[in-house]
């Protein structure tokens, strides 16, 4: 039978299930309302997304992939403990290798993993076994054309790529690991924005007008802040991690080598979180409230 955008509307306020989960739930029970209902309910998605609208702001991020093409993953839960979950963990994984394949979380979550279930599906069965919302929030690629990609994971929630010209995989994964330390915001100066560096240029000029001094001086005290700035937000201009006494740029110089494209994720960024009183709870709970 054919199975109306209102019926599965109407089953997705009700259950909160997921609209292709509805759709199909809705087909295999003819299109009653009640049994489909009491079909999501079985097989735990509605209850499943009933968590959906929590904060999930904890995690990891996964990394898969080689020397040419790798991919940061990052899958939310709500707490460190389901994050270190063995079936958390098994599930992210596996997820990070199909995102190899997928342009986007929404392919991703369409893809079909090893029990031949989809991976929606299977973060649905998730949620309902470990009791916590879980999602897969974002994924980044980076392939490298010439030259090679390094990954730098840094405890679990912080996950950096970066491809570098040259076969120096030991140089790429130092830069990743600078990048996971020092989070630069662009590459070197010459990527950052025309109207970022003119805005920041305006407050230098308004915090030095203060100083009283000649107008000539003021412009030598704002070039050399604005300088120090760019030094500070740019990869290139940041002293190197593991040796402060030469520039991330001076260390790939002296290497033959230059920094093609990064990328950095860490969990949670973004997610506006919960804040929340531990000892209130537990004295709630224990009062029986």
């Amino acid at each position: 039978m054919s199975i109306t955008a209102a019926q599965v509307k109407e089953l997705r306020e009700r259950t909160g299930a997921g609209m292709m989960e509805c759709k199909k739930a809705l087909v295999e029970t003819g299109g009653d309302m009640e049994s489909a209902i009491e079909h999501l309910r079985k097989s735990g998605l509605a209850k499943a997304d009933k968590k959906s609208g929590r904060v999930a702001a904890e995690g990891a991020v996964i990394q898969a992939g080689d020397e040419s093409h790798s991919v940061l993953v990052e899958i939310n839960c709500e707490t460190d403990f389901v994050a270190k979950d063995e079936n958390f963990r098994g599930f992210a994984e596996e997820v990070a290798n199909l995102a190899l394949g997928t342009a986007d979380v929404d392919t991703l979550n369409a893809a079909g993993m090893a029990n031949g279930q989809t991976v929606e599906e299977n973060r649905q069965q998730l949620v309902a076994k470990l009791g916590e919302n879980i999602q897969v929030r974002r994924l980044v690629h980076l392939k490298a054309d010439s030259g090679v990609v390094a990954s730098y994971i840094h405890g679990g929630r912080i996950g950096v790529l970066v491809t570098i010209s040259g076969d120096d995989v030991e140089l790429a994964r130092d830069i990743a690991m600078h990048v996971a330390a020092l989070n630069p915001a662009y590459r070197d100066v010459a990527d950052v924005p025309a109207d970022a560096v003119e805005k920041e240029k305006e407050i230098l000029i308004a915090q030095a007008a203060d100083s009283g001094k000649p107008a000539d001086i003021i412009e030598k005290m704002v070039s050399g802040r604005l300088k120090k700035h760019l030094a500070e937000i740019t990869l290139t201009g940041q002293p190197f991690v593991k040796d402060g006494d030469v520039t991330v740029g001076q260390l790939l110089k002296s290497k033959g080598s230059q920094v093609q494209a990064f990328v950095r994720l860490a969990v949670g960024e973004g997610i506006e979180k919960e804040e929340s009183d531990f000892a209130a709870e537990v004295m709630q709970q224990a009062r029986g409230g």
